[in-house]
C-alpha cells in the first residue's frame, strides 16, 4: 500500500509549528521502533515519549539512514541539545502529544474505507478470537487484523494504518488499563461490529469499580451497528440494559443459560484433546468440535461462531471450519532451572483469568510429574478476601500443583485454607533469605506474581546459571511457522515434524511439548535415545526412529518407539527382536523407507516382491507407514527428478498396500521444500523439518517464516590495541591501525566454527556489524569494534535472523542447517513466548 499523506496534514495532527521541504510525501510505513526501520523513503517516524525513553534520541541516526519524515514533541523543537531544524531537506512535524497525533492521523486514514471492521475487548481471550476469527474467515475473505497483540494506545493505530483497499474485513483488538484510554482507540478503529469477550480482574487496581471498567470497555461500541457479547456476564447484560445508546443497538447474543438469546450453547462433551459443542440457532441444532479442551477454548470459539452466524455462515459451514482451529501462542517464558527443574516464568502480572491459563499451561508439560507454584498475592479483585483465596485454593489443587509457595500478606492470612504442601512468607525478599533452594528437585516450577512483588529477583535465583553466551528459542515463532505450513495442507493431511539432532539445535524437550500441544501427528528422532529423553519427559506423540541400531531394539520396543526400517538385515533382527516381547495379540510398529533416488537409506524396486512376503510373514510387526525421501525438492532445475521420485513412490507405495492388504498404511515424501512446490504429492501426511525452524531456500517462502533460534553473547572485555599489534593464538591477525577489541565468551566448543576466524565471520556488536578477528579459541573469540559505540556487558549477536544465519553459512561454505546444529548443548537454550 503507497498512501500519500494528506496535503492538510498540518490541520489533521494540528502541530505547534511544522517544516516542509516536500509537501507530496509519499508514506506507506509508520515507525514507531527505531530498530524495525526497512524503507526510510517511505517511512515516517512518530519519536514516542515513554517513561523509560524517548523517541527523540534516535532522529539522527534515522536521518543518517534516509528517514525524512519526522513527527516530533514540541518540546524539542527550540532545544539547542537536539537542534533538529538542521536537518535540512526533512520535514519535521512539532506536535504536542506524539501517541495522540498517531492516533489522530490513522483515524483519517480509517476513515477513507468502507467495510466491515469487528472490535473486540475484554480481560481475557481478545488475541485468542481476534486470530481464530482471521483462521475462520480467512478462506474467503481479504482481512487485515491486528498483528500479535497490538491492542494499547500505539499498537491499535499500527494495525489500523495497514487497511488498505483489497481487504474487505478488518479485526483489531483494544485494550486499555485505566480510565479514559478507550475513547482514543474507537476514533482510529471505528467499530462496525463489536466483540465483548468477557470481564474479569484484570487491571481492577486502576478502576473505582467493576462497573466502572465495563464503561470503559463500552465506549469502544458506542457507534457499532451490532455488539456481540454471552449474557451470562450478568454485570456486562445489566449495564448494557441501562445504557440509553445501547438499549436500541443490535445485540447478537450467546448464552448456556438464558434461552433469550439469540446462539444457545445447550450442551458440551469435552474428552482429552478437543470439545464438542451442541449449538442452537433459529431453531436448527448442531454439533460443533474444536480441538480444544479447556473452558476458555469453548468460549473464545463460541464468540467467533456467534460473529460467523451473524454474517451468514451456516452451522454446518462453521462446523467443518472450527475443527480445524490452531492454537494461539502463550507469552510465557520457559528456562532450564537449578536442580533440574523446569521453570516457567509469568511472574509480570496477576489475576484470576491468567492464573487459570497458566496453571492450564503447567498441566501441559510433560517433563516432571511434580509441580510447584509460587504465587503473590492477587492485588485488588473486588471480591472478599477469605472467598478470593478459597477459590484460589480450589483450584490450585484442581490443577494438580504439588507445592504451594505464597508470598505476601493476604495469602499468610488465608494459609489455612490450602490443604497440599505449601509455605507462606510475606515478602519476596523474606522467601529469598529463608527457603532452602536445594529443596527445588527435577519439578515444573510457575512462577505466577504481580508486578509489585518483583518475582523477577526469584527467576534469577531459580534459572540455571551458565555463561553468557545462550541460544534464545521463540517458541511462538515455532507455531507460526508450524501454522504456515499447516494452512498449505488439506485439513485431513497428518504433519510429522522432525526433531531430530537436537531439533536443529534448538533443543528436545521444549521444541516436542510445544509441537504436542499444537497437534502435529508424528514426531521423528534419528536415534533411539533421543526418543527415550522425550518418552521420559513425558512426550507421548508417536516418535519415528531414522536410524534404529540392534543395541537399541530393547529401548524402542520398552518406550513405544517406531523404527524406520530400510534393509533386510535391519527388518529381520527387528522382527527377531519383536517377537521375543509380543504375544500373538501384540504388534510393534515400523515404517517402511523406500529408495526412490536419492540411494541414502532404503528397499529399491527389486526388493519389492521379497519385502512383500516378509512383512507378510512377519506377525510381531504392524506398518504404520511408507516413506521415501526427496533428494532436490528445493531446486527447480531438477523438478524433472523429483516428478520421478513421486511417482515411483506412488506405484510402489500402491504395491505394497495392495500385496499386503493393507489400505490404511499412511504414505509421506514431501518435505518442507516439497510442501509448498509439490502440493499434489502430500498424500497422508508430510514431514516437516528445517521449515518448522524457520529457514526456507526459496526467499518468496523465507518471509513467511521467522527463525526461531538467535545465539548471542556478551561482550567479556574491551581492550584497546596499537597498530601493528596481533591478537590471539599463533599471532596470525595484526592490527593495522590503532584499534579497539572486544573479547566474547564464545568459541569453537560452542559451535562457533573456527574458519569464522581472520576476518571470514561478522557479528553484530549493538546492531554494527563487526568482524571475528585472529584464530577462534575453544571458549573465546576476538571481534574487532573499532568504531563501534560498545562497553563490556554489551550484548554480541552472532545470528538472530534468517539473513545473518545464510550469510554466516555463506561465508564458511556450509548450509544453515550445519550452523544450528552445531551449536553445542553447552550453550544454554532459552524458550520464551512474545
Amino acid at each position: 500500500m503507497k498512501t500519500y499523506l494528506p496535503l492538510d496534514i498540518q490541520t489533521i495532527l494540528k502541530p505547534t509549528n511544522v517544516k516542509i521541504t516536500d509537501c507530496k510525501m509519499p508514506i506507506s510505513l509508520i515507525l514507531t521502533d527505531s530498530r524495525k526501520l526497512t524503507d526510510p523513503v517511505s517511512t515516517i517516524f512518530f519519536a514516542i515519549q515513554t517513561k523509560r525513553n524517548s523517541g527523540v534520541k534516535y532522529v539522527d541516526d534515522l536521518y543518517k539512514k534516509g528517514v525524512r519524515n519526522f513527527v516530533l514533541p514540541a518540546a524539542v523543537e527550540h532545544d539547542v541539545q537536539y537542534g533538529f531544524n538542521r536537518l535540512a531537506d526533512a520535514n519535521l512535524f512539532y506536535v504536542k502529544d506524539t501517541v495522540r497525533a498517531l492516533q489522530i492521523l490513522v483515524a483519517n486514514h480509517r476513515s477513507r474505507f468502507d467495510m466491515p471492521v469487528v472490535g473486540i475487548t475484554g480481560s481475557n481471550g481478545k488475541t485468542i478470537v481476534k486470530d481464530w476469527i482471521v483462521q475462520l474467515l480467512g478462506t474467503d475473505r481479504q482481512i487485515v487484523s491486528s498483528p500479535k497483540s497490538y491492542n494499547s494506545q500505539i499498537g491499535v493505530p499500527l494495525s489500523v494504518w495497514q487497511m488498505a483497499e483489497e481487504h474487505n474485513i478488518g479485526v483489531f483488538e483494544a485494550g486499555i488499563s485505566e480510565v479514559g484510554e478507550m475513547l482514543n482507540i474507537q476514533e482510529v478503529i471505528k467499530p462496525t461490529i463489536g466483540i465483548f469477550t468477557n470481564i474479569g480482574q484484570a487491571h481492577d487496581e486502576n478502576f473505582i469499580n467493576r462497573e466502572q471498567k465495563i464503561a470503559e470497555k463500552l465506549q469502544l461500541f458506542t457507534h457499532c451497528q451490532t455488539l456481540i457479547y454471552c449474557t451470562d456476564y450478568d454485570d456486562i447484560h445489566s449495564m448494557l440494559s441501562s445504557i440509553d445508546v445501547f438499549r436500541d443497538k443490535e445485540c447478537f447474543t450467546w448464552s448456556s443459560k438464558n434461552k433469550e438469546a439469540k446462539v444457545l450453547l445447550n450442551e458440551i462433551k469435552s474428552g482429552s484433546k478437543s470439545t464438542l459443542m451442541k449449538i442452537e440457532y433459529c431453531n436448527n441444532e448442531q454439533w460443533v468440535e474444536i480441538p480444544f479442551s479447556d473452558k476458555a477454548s469453548v468460549e473464545n470459539a463460541m464468540h467467533c461462531i456467534s460473529l460467523m452466524l451473524f454474517m451468514g455462515y451456516t452451522l454446518e459451514q462453521i462446523s467443518a471450519r472450527t475443527r480445524n482451529l490452531t492454537p494461539v501462542a502463550m507469552r510465557l517464558e520457559l528456562n532450564e532451572g537449578i536442580n533440574d527443574c523446569l521453570l516457567i516464568n509469568d511472574g509480570y502480572s496477576l489475576d484470576l483469568n491468567s492464573l487459570v491459563i497458566a496453571l492450564d499451561f503447567v498441566q501441559q508439560e510433560q517433563q516432571h510429574s511434580k509441580k510447584t507454584l509460587i504465587m503473590s498475592d492477587i492485588i485488588q479483585t473486588g471480591i472478599v478476601e477469605a472467598e478470593l483465596y478459597k477459590g484460589v485454593a480450589k483450584l490450585v489443587e484442581q490443577k494438580n500443583i504439588t507445592k504451594f509457595i505464597g508470598i505476601g500478606e493476604a495469602l499468610c492470612r488465608n494459609k489455612d485454607k490450602f490443604s497440599m504442601e505449601s509455605v507462606f512468607f510475606s515478602t519476596t525478599s523474606d522467601f529469598l533469605k529463608h527457603y532452602m533452594f536445594s529443596n527445588f528437585q527435577s519439578e515444573t516450577i510457575l512462577l505466577k506474581g504481580a508486578r509489585i512483588f518483583e518475582f523477577e529477583t526469584i527467576a534469577k535465583v531459580l534459572q540455571r546459571k551458565s555463561h553468557q553466551t545462550i541460544m534464545e528459542v521463540n517458541l511462538e515463532a515455532l507455531v507460526r511457522n508450524l501454522n504456515y505450513y499447516r494452512s498449505r495442507l488439506s485439513p485431513n493431511t497428518k504433519i510429522m515434524a522432525m526433531v531430530k539432532a537436537f531439533s536443529y539445535g534448538a533443543g528436545n524437550v521444549e521444541i516436542a511439548n510445544t509441537l504436542q500441544f499444537h497437534n502435529v501427528d508424528y514426531l521423528t528422532v534419528a536415534y533411539a535415545d533421543e526418543g527415550v529423553e522425550l518418552r521420559k519427559s513425558g512426550i507421548t506423540l508417536p516418535i519415528m526412529v531414522m536410524n534404529p541400531e540392534e543395541e537399541s531394539f530393547d529401548d524402542i520396543i520398552k518406550y513405544n518407539l517406531e523404527p524406520d526400517i530400510y534393509s533386510f538385515r535391519i527388518l529381520d533382527d527387528f522382527v527377531q527382536a519383536a517377537s521375543l516381547y509380543c504375544s500373538e495379540d501384540e504388534k510393534i510398529s515400523i515404517h517402511i523407507e523406500l529408495d526412490t533416488g536419492m540411494h541414502r537409506l532404503g528397499f529399491m524396486e527389486a526388493d519389492m516382491p521379497e519385502l512383500i512376503g516378509r512383512l507378510k510373514e512377519a506377525k510381531a510387526i504392524k506398518v504404520k507407514s511408507f516413506f521415501s525421501h526427496l533428494a532436490c525438492s528445493e531446486d527447480p532445475e531438477m523438478d524433472y527428478f523429483t516428478r520421478s521420485q513421486i511417482q515411483k513412490f506412488r506405484e510402489w507405495s500402491t504395491l505394497l498396500k495392495d500385496r499386503l492388504g493393507r489400505k490404511d498404511v499412511l504414505c509421506h515424501i514431501l518435505n518442507s521444500s516439497g510442501i509448498v512446490r509439490f502440493p499434489e504429492a502430500e498424500m497422508d501426511m508430510v514431514r516437516l523439518g528445517i521449515g518448522l525452524y524457520g529457514i526456507a531456500p526459496d526467499p518468496e517462502i523465507q518471509k513467511q517464516l521467522t527463525l526461531i533460534s538467535k545465539l548471542k553473547t556478551k561482550i567479556s572485555q574491551i581492550k584497546s590495541i596499537p597498530q601493528g599489534d596481533s591478537v590471539g593464538y599463533n599471532c596470525k591477525w595484526v592490527a593495522k591501525r590503532d584499534s579497539r577489541i572486544a573479547i566474547i565468551p564464545i568459541g569453537y566448543a560452542d559451535g562457533l566454527d573456527r574458519k569464522l576466524g581472520d576476518e571470514v565471520g561478522k557479528v553484530l556488536v549493538n546492531g554494527k556489524v563487526a568482524p571475528i578477528i585472529g584464530r577462534i579459541c575453544m571458549d573465546m573469540s576476538f571481534v574487532d569494534v573499532t568504531g563501534i559505540e560498545c562497553k563490556e556487558t554489551d550484548e554480541v549477536v552472532i545470528f538472530g535472523n534468517s539473513d545473518s544465519l545464510h550469510q554466516l553459512a555463506d561465508s564458511i561454505g556450509t548450509i544453515s542447517y550445519e550452523v544450528l546444529t552445531s551449536v553445542s548443548q553447552r550453550v544454554k537454550r532459552v524458550y520464551f513466548w512474545e
